[in-house]
Parts: structure tokens; C-alpha cells; sequence
């Protein structure tokens, strides 16, 4: 049997842990988003730099997925773009609000921010540009980073602001401070991060109750099928057709 060191139990702890204390802030945050769907609006989804951008991606144009999700897509703060030079984006001031006043969100649209840290320039930034237009925020963190972190910290946002403090909804995936949960006998630094995983889990769990709200109500949820699955491009088509025009990433 392979030796995980406890990986997978602690990675199914945690997402266990998500199901059973996150329940109604997932309930609340999908409402959101089910109300988005009825009011034939785009959901948009950002992540605030290094790995939480492939939540966003992971959310878009997905087999399964929502077909109107809007990726508010920038590849300077993703692992798209040099690592050293994300790094220093996601930390740097008023890059998130650029980002944003791009996308140009409106009062009332409906914004997920994904960054299980919460504290740093680029996810505040973009935070309090959406909540100064009157745009409602989802955010998916770890209270952990948030409250954890000293009040002083270099990555923190100069307002010294947790995402948590913006969002109307808090999705909290207790991601430890550190990130990686296994320690090998013999190695100092531990290994073999969780906030993929529990990130992604919760994505979908998102997904799953927004669509299991719109059935309740008597709407039908835009899902893509698989392109790569036969007639997958011909079921895709019509919402091929309305979504192109309006989200830049398709």
C-alpha cells in the first residue's frame, strides 16, 4: 500500500469539514448565484493570484460547468505568467482594481473571489473596487491565513483588510497557514498542499446547489456538455451563441 503520510485523510478531513460547517454559507452563496441564472446574468469568478487563479479556470468553460461564468482572466497574477513576476503582481497595489475596472462590473452583478491567503494586494484590491460599484462578493479564503498572519505582514494589503471583512457571503475552506499538510520523518519542510483540492471541492459544490436551486424553481441551468463528447459542439452551440459576445474569455 502507498505511503501517503496521512495525505488523503487529511485532505478528505478537510473537505469534510467544508461540507459540514460551510453548508449554509454554501446554501447563501449559491442562492446568489442561482438568482444570477434567473436574472439572465454572468456570474463572474476571480481569483486573486498564484494557484487560486486555476479555480477560476477550473469553473470556465468546464464539461458539466456553468455556462455563464465570466473569468475576470488576467495571466500577470496567474501561474500562467513567470512565478517570480506573479508574485510580485499579486502583491502589488491597485493592480486588482485595474483588473476589475477592465471587467467593469455594475451594482448588483455577482463576483466569487477565490484566495485561501485573503490578505494580499491584488484580492483586496479587486474586493473593494466590486464593493464600491454595488457588486455582491462570494468569497472562498481560510480564516486561518486571515487571522493568523501578523497584523504587519509585507504581503498584507496596506489597509491591513481580510476578504472576509468585504465579502457579503464567506465560504471558509481552512486552509493551515503554510499550505502543505504532510511532514516526512527525516524532511523539515512539509510537503503536499490541500487548497487545491478543497478549493476545487467547493467550486463544485457551489455549482451543484446553484443548479439544484434552479430545478427547484423551475429554471433550466445553462450547462456546457463535453466539446470533446459526440454532439457535445452542437449542444454547446446556443450557448456558444449568447454567451461569445459577452465574456471576453470564450
Amino acid at each position: 500500500m502507498l505511503n501517503d503520510f496521512g495525505y488523503i485523510d487529511k485532505v478528505f478531513a478537510n473537505i469534510n469539514r467544508v461540507r459540514e460547517e460551510q453548508a449554509d454559507n454554501i446554501r447563501k452563496a449559491a442562492e446568489l448565484m442561482a438568482d444570477a441564472i434567473a436574472d439572465d446574468k454572468l456570474i463572474n469568478v476571480y481569483g486573486g493570484g498564484g494557484h487560486t487563479t486555476l479555480v477560476m479556470g477550473e469553473m470556465f468553460f468546464r464539461a458539466g460547468g456553468l455556462s455563464n461564468i465570466n473569468p475576470i482572466m488576467e495571466t500577470g497574477i496567474s501561474v500562467f505568467n513567470q512565478a517570480l513576476k506573479y508574485l510580485e503582481l499579486e502583491r502589488c497595489v491597485n493592480f486588482g482594481r485595474s483588473v476589475m475596472k477592465y471587467y467593469d462590473l455594475q451594482k448588483d452583478d455577482l463576483l466569487i473571489i477565490f484566495h485561501n491567503i485573503g490578505i494580499n494586494a491584488a484580492t483586496i484590491d479587486a474586493a473593494l473596487e466590486a464593493k464600491e460599484r454595488g457588486v455582491k462578493i462570494i468569497a472562498v479564503s481560510s480564516s486561518y491565513w486571515q487571522d493568523e498572519m501578523p497584523a504587519d505582514h509585507f504581503i498584507r494589503h496596506p489597509s491591513g483588510k481580510n476578504l472576509f471583512e468585504l465579502a457579503d457571503v464567506c465560504i471558509d475552506d481552512y486552509n493551515p497557514v503554510g499550505d502543505a499538510i504532510v511532514e516526512v520523518p527525516g524532511l523539515e519542510t512539509p510537503i503536499a498542499p490541500v487548497s487545491n483540492v478543497v478549493d476545487f471541492t467547493i467550486a463544485h459544490l457551489l455549482e451543484i446547489e446553484t443548479v439544484r436551486l434552479c430545478v427547484e424553481r423551475g429554471i433550466v441551468p445553462p450547462i456546457w456538455n463535453s466539446a470533446n463528447a459526440p454532439g457535445g459542439d452542437e449542444k454547446n452551440a446556443a450557448y456558444l451563441k449568447k454567451y461569445k459576445p459577452l465574456v471576453k474569455s470564450l
